[in-house]
């Protein structure tokens, strides 16, 4: 089974202690292909700073917004059973000037994408709320007032999820991000998250 997660620098795996990535076996991705075992592979797409459609002016290489990256992976990864996003962390950044409504109809965007370049044999989408931002995110300037977003964001995703008709897991209500910066997983949130997503997929192909 072919499972390709769709990410931004929380599914890179990040670590905010020296800007560099975590080792395979701490990523929640690496995890979860060792919890799934040979029968599954985990396709790795994160990308630091990727939104869900938004593009930021301050990249030189423009290639940020998941919606114009997202059609390639399908393509050179296919045939695929799962396609899992979790994305909208980097959405709540003030450039975009984006509220927790438009950044879960951003996600919307990349469940009409798949079902657009993958017709037939469609894979199942799963739409993952971001990792809840802890307070240290308001020490950045990139996230001014992304707190108050974060009240919302869960119950949005949810609401485009029951509208696309995929399935939902509130990542956001179960797992924060880590204290250093307040943004990204540190390792105990890789973990959790790994357990969450493995959860579902189990129980999914025990129904």
């Amino acid at each position: 089974m072919n499972i390709l997660c769709f990410g931004d620098s929380n599914t890179w795996g990040y670590n905010t202690n020296d800007g560099n990535r975590f080792s395979r076996d701490i990523r929640w991705t690496g995890i979860l292909q060792k919890m799934l075992g040979s029968k599954y592979l985990i396709i790795e797409e994160g990308l630091n700073g990727r939104t869900t459609v938004f593009e930021d002016p301050f990249q030189w290489n423009h290639a940020k917004s998941g919606k114009d990256s997202l059609p390639v992976c399908l393509m050179s990864h296919k045939p695929l059973d799962i396609v899992l996003i979790m994305l909208g962390t980097n959405d709540m950044k003030s450039i975009y000037n984006a509220g927790a409504w438009e950044i879960a109809k951003g996600a919307g965007v990349l469940v009409d994408v798949i079902r657009g370049v993958l017709p037939e044999n469609t894979p199942k989408i799963v739409l993952a709320s971001p990792p809840r931002l802890g307070e240290e995110s308001e020490n950045s300037p990139q996230f001014l007032g992304a707190m108050d977003k974060v009240k919302q964001i869960s119950d949005e995703f949810e609401k485009v999820a029951a509208e696309k008709n995929v399935v939902f897991i509130d990542i956001g209500s179960m797992v924060e991000a880590g204290s250093t910066d307040g943004i990204h997983l540190e390792e105990s949130g890789h973990k959790k998250t790994a357990e969450i997503f493995y959860r579902y997929i189990a129980e999914s192909q025990d129904g």
